[in-house]
């Protein structure tokens, strides 16, 4: 029996409850994120690609799979394709007004996307957290989060192999007063703190939780926050960063609450 992929499952929960807005939200995340396999028409040249384009009453299409032999059996012959990941190819479609055909005629997961998905997808993830600097007076445990919130950072998180050693989810008080809640991270690789970032505004977004609000931090092991988050904090685990796989094309074995519906 083949085993389901992250995709299958969230497609699973969002055809469950087609009102659950969350579960559609989360469905858009797992995409994003995921490593796909997008058809090409013909083989590469250099670095470029072409996608083939399916035309349908509901308008154009580029077909991707989430697992290389899913487009392999729809194809049923040797075909040229590229694996890229999700955000990559939705950026990529912009301004074609081109949908995206997932796991057709292969898989539990099948869905067509159209344009206009593409393009609230696109918006949603063009978002980007503020920057902003305040004291914090007291390092307290977390209390009050949703449980859908944690899930969702446990999810983003696993995704972000080596960025980081460990990130902790604790509750501040402001100097000055205010209070809220931070995910600090300890020992984020050099560049790594943009995209670790943004990866926790994404799980705030896409955990379709209103007006939330989550703060970032980055901290050095020998901190002495450091040591202060790992004493009150909930702790996440970042996987280890495993060898890295070099993909070339190849012949196969606008409200962030309101997630556009599939075909």
């Amino acid at each position: 029996m083949t085993e389901d992929t992250a995709l299958d499952l969230a497609h699973a929960a969002m055809e469950a409850a087609p009102e659950d807005e969350a579960a559609r939200l989360r469905f858009y995340e797992r995409l994003a994120d995921s490593e796909l396999f997008l058809l090409l028409g013909a083989e590469p040249e250099g670095d470029k690609i072409q996608p083939e384009v399916f035309a349908t009453e509901e308008g154009e299409f580029v077909l991707v799979f989430d697992r290389e032999e899913r487009l392999a059996e729809f194809a049923g012959k040797i075909v040229p394709y590229a694996a890229l990941s999700g955000r990559m190819i939705v950026k990529m479609l912009e301004g074609s007004d081109i949908g995206l055909g997932v796991n057709l005629d292969v898989a539990p997961s099948q869905a067509l996307m159209p344009a206009s998905a593409l393009d609230w997808l696109r918006e949603t993830l063009a978002h980007n957290p503020e920057e902003v600097e305040a004291g914090v007076e007291e390092v307290l445990p977390p209390k009050g989060l949703p449980e859908v919130l944690l899930t969702a950072l446990d999810a983003k998180l696993a995704t972000a192999a080596g960025f980081a050693t460990s990130a902790y989810l604790v509750s501040l008080q402001y100097t000055g007063g205010g209070q809220g809640h931070l995910l600090g991270f300890v020992g984020a690789k050099d560049g790594a703190e943009s995209a670790l970032a943004q990866a926790v505004f994404e799980a705030l977004t896409f955990s379709g939780i209103e007006a939330g609000a989550l703060d970032v931090g980055f901290f050095g092991a020998s901190d002495e926050m450091s040591a202060r988050l790992a004493r009150v904090g909930l702790r996440f685990e970042l996987p280890e960063a495993s060898e890295p796989k070099t993909f070339a094309p190849s012949k196969p074995g606008s409200d962030p609450d309101k997630p556009p519906r599939l075909i």
